[in-house]
């Protein structure tokens, strides 16, 4: 967290937060050294010496000659044009028009029709389109799961539902059954109908298999389901923040972890799970062995943080992060072994499909970042209320001008003073809705630190949800 006051002389560089105004350009500057291969001078005109003149040239032929490489250059440009063009065509086919109707395998550009996904049969080279049949919807957890037949999702009838077969699907989501809560009913008016479950015939494999479409659901309500007890807390924020204030009391953001690398604080993050820790794409990039860090979870300070007290990463993934746009700027480290939550240590809510988080919605953002532009990180864990800001708004010329991409979001105050620094990337930005807290963003970057136009950006939570998933699905 930080105030606005700028230092002549910046004295701190934390490798965990984007500063745009410190980053080296997208094209390495020239070498000042001497050059690897040999550099050759053109050969310079003798004056001393006077060439006899030649005999005139013909007018006609330089005219022909002209003329020819005229046609050679026109040609040129005719081809290369004609190439250009097919090139746009063929990507267009393979790429929007071959999948128009169907869904991307996500290598390899390869393509299925909605009809092929979730129908209990591999078509993707690795299983992808098996891989993203159910999802949760709304704050009220209700479970929906994908229709091959109407190739759109429908609610979960709870006829013949048990627990058994909710802490089947969690587990096929990517939760451990061990953090299963419970499944529900709900009152789910389905204008699609429902999918509806043939529990007799079930013995093992994919829930989803066994799910056939049905018009109705009669005397029954649709499926709630609770994978883990995500998004409370027992203390709450303050409710009066102008800039960053430390946070009093244990049981306060349990969800914000520190991660440390080379016995230092380097970044933030959020507990989702018990073995899986949501962060920055950019806080793993230089340094990308999961041997090198430790995560702290439960800690209010930093001299708190030995290293018997920590957890260690057995794995890294990040997504395909562009570190000259910032695009994709999210990563997860699985633990070695699992957190004991507790009332310091509790995870916070991925946001389910339907909830959209919106301007000027009141978030939180939390971490041990630098309180002053250029400043070291803090001992204390600091929290700071800001606002959801408009992708319109922060696309403006006086803002960001066009860099805020749909894998991002922006949060603080236009006017300044408050906002995310150094140390805080990674951290979580969240927002409390129906009385559970949920994870809108993770800290990107920023140019500068609470200055006027200026505000954080966030990596974009829900726009990565199915990415997130198919992870924890897959390791």
């Amino acid at each position: 967290m930080k105030n606005n006051k700028r230092p002549e002389n910046p004295y701190y560089v934390n490798y965990g937060f984007q500063n745009r105004e410190e980053r080296p350009p997208a094209y390495a500057p020239p070498p000042q050294g001497y050059p690897s291969v040999p550099q050759y001078a053109p050969q310079t005109i003798n004056t001393h010496h006077t060439a006899t003149p030649g005999p005139p040239h013909s007018s006609t032929a330089g005219k022909g000659v002209k003329k020819s490489r005229t046609k050679c250059i026109v040609a040129t440009i005719i081809a290369v044009l004609v190439l250009l063009a097919v090139a746009a065509v063929l990507v267009w086919y393979f790429v929007w028009y071959k999948c128009s109707f169907g869904m991307l395998c996500g290598e390899g550009g390869a393509c299925v029709s909605y009809s092929q996904w979730c129908d209990g049969k591999r078509d993707c080279p690795s299983g992808r389109d098996e891989a993203h049949c159910f999802r949760l919807y709304g704050s009220s957890f209700l479970l929906q799961a994908f229709s091959p037949k109407d190739q759109t999702w429908k609610p979960v009838c709870s006829e013949g539902w048990s627990d058994r077969f909710g802490r089947a699907t969690c587990q096929q989501m990517g939760y451990d059954g061990n953090e299963y809560v419970s499944s529900g009913t709900i009152n789910a008016a389905s204008d699609n109908s429902y999918m509806k479950l043939n529990s007799e015939s079930y013995t093992a494999g994919p829930v989803y298999e066994y799910l056939a479409d049905s018009e109705s659901c009669t005397a029954y309500g649709a499926v709630t389901l609770k994978c883990i007890a995500c998004g409370t807390m027992v203390s709450s924020p303050r409710t009066r923040i102008v800039g960053g204030n430390e946070v009093a009391g244990n049981g306060a953001w349990p969800w914000q972890v520190s991660l440390h690398a080379r016995s230092r604080h380097v970044c933030g993050g959020s507990i989702i799970t018990n073995r899986w820790i949501l962060t920055a794409a950019h806080c793993v990039e230089d340094i990308s062995r999961p041997e090198e860090w430790t995560v702290y979870a439960g800690y209010l300070y930093q001299y708190e943080m030995t290293p018997s007290r920590g957890y260690s990463v057995e794995r890294i993934i990040s997504h395909q992060y562009n570190p000259n746009t910032d695009d994709n700027d999210i990563a997860l480290m699985k633990l070695t072994r699992s957190l004991q939550f507790s009332d310091s240590v509790r995870p916070v809510c991925l946001p389910n499909a339907g909830l959209h988080f919106v301007a000027p919605q009141t978030c939180y953002i939390t971490g041990w970042g630098a309180v002053m532009f250029g400043g070291s990180a803090t001992q204390e864990l600091r929290e700071a209320r800001v606002n959801l800001i408009d992708r319109t708004v922060c696309n403006g010329r006086q803002v960001y001008n066009g860099l805020i991409t749909p894998s991002m979001i922006c949060a603080g105050r236009l006017q300044g003073g408050v906002d995310s620094c150094q140390g805080d990337s990674g951290g979580p930005l969240v927002t409390q809705e129906d009385s559970l807290w949920w994870l809108v963003g993770d800290t990107s970057w920023g140019d500068g630190c609470a200055f006027v136009n200026r505000p954080g950006v966030y990596g974009n939570v829900s726009y990565f949800l199915d990415w997130i998933y198919e992870q924890m699905q897959n390791y």
